[in-house]
């Protein structure tokens, strides 16, 4: 008499499977999870300290977006891998390989976001870096561009598994989008526009700009329009496609700013203080901060007064600063002139009676 195990219930079917299929299938749902409970509380904390130590972030943002996987996830990927081993309903089945399908997808398009966001920071901090006063708001606009074309193309990606004929959904989506350009050319022309100002640069955030007869600093550069901060204090609003198509006097482009400047004073001047004015002048405008005096002249008689110029450069593109100094000088030539008593000249006319 044989005495061992009596097997023969593995044959035994249930539901399409044998006890045996099942059993197997347990077994790679029980070896799955110990690979990934392995993998999470092992591999990962070992990689974690490894990108640690890297002058990359990028390789810290994979880590963290591994680390934020839904648990459930990783239950799912198990039980997905225990199923290939029975054979279940072709619709059941149809079910789970649409679900796999839908959740690979959806953690795919968020570590491409991840990558997505990490350079918008990366391009950010570096531009900052440069200039703390530029404009970054086209780069933020461009990240959110790439993010919704990621999950258009995954959301047409997951209709091309699931069965569906995306050719036709394609060309709908083209010839929508014709109807849709031809609808909003000018918001189109806007858009570009911004893109042809924020890669070509004429203007910045924070310049002072004269556009047609408007003087204004620059206080926004947006998607369809830039806004200006006049100097009567009302906000410009300008769309993007005139701002490309007219001609701007960048001011926050120089390096420096020339000025030139006249007054008069009266004939009645005596020659010897006349003579003294260009020095008196001079000595006025290199008192002030950032100035390089170049000349001061006495330039024409003029029909009521003695007229000279003067010619001095700023070595800051600011307007407020000029306005600053430019009062400075003015004050110190009428303080100065009070001293000599030289008279500033303004229109009069003389009238001789015989």
């Amino acid at each position: 008499m044989n005495a061992g195990v009596d097997l023969s219930f593995l044959g035994i079917h249930v539901a399409g499977n044998t006890v045996q299929q099942y059993l197997v299938a347990l077994a790679v749902f029980a070896v799955a999870r110990f690979l990934i409970g392995f993998f999470k509380s092992v591999v990962l904390h070992r990689l974690k300290d490894l990108t640690g130590k890297t002058q990359s972030d990028l390789d810290d943002i994979l880590i963290e977006v591994i680390e934020g996987i839904s648990p459930r996830f990783w239950d799912f990927l198990a039980f997905y891998a225990a199923l290939q081993f029975i054979a279940i309903p072709g619709f059941i089945q149809k079910v789970v390989d649409v679900a796999a399908i839908t959740v690979a997808i959806f953690y795919s398009v968020r570590v491409v976001q991840s990558i997505i966001e990490y350079g918008k920071r990366e391009v950010i901090k570096e531009r900052k870096e440069k200039d703390e006063t530029e404009d970054v708001s086209m780069i933020q606009t461009l990240s959110d561009i790439l993010k919704y074309s990621v999950w258009v193309f995954a959301l047409i990606l997951l209709l091309d598994n699931m069965g569906y004929d995306i050719t036709t959904l394609v060309a709908g989506i083209g010839v929508g989008g014709v109807a849709i350009a031809l609808a909003s050319q000018a918001l189109l022309a806007d858009l570009f526009a911004s893109f042809a100002i924020y890669f070509d640069k004429p203007f910045k955030v924070g310049d002072f700009i004269l556009i047609d007869n408007d003087l204004g600093a620059v206080d926004q550069i947006g998607i369809k329009t830039t806004r200006l901060k006049t100097l009567r204090g009302e906000e410009l609003v300008v769309s993007n496609q005139e701002m490309t198509s007219i001609r701007i006097h960048n001011f926050g482009k120089m390096p420096h700013r020339r000025i030139d400047f006249s007054f008069g004073v009266t004939y009645q001047t005596p020659s010897e203080k006349l003579k003294k004015i260009p020095q008196m002048v001079k000595k006025i405008v290199e008192e002030q901060d950032l100035t390089r005096f170049d000349r001061a002249h006495f330039k024409k008689f003029g029909a009521s007064s003695l007229d000279y110029e003067v010619v001095y450069y700023l070595d800051s593109p600011d307007y407020n600063k000029y306005m600053d100094t430019q009062q400075a000088i003015n004050l110190g030539l009428v303080e100065a002139f009070e001293k000599e008593e030289i008279e500033f000249a303004y229109p009069t006319q003389t009238i001789y009676v015989e």
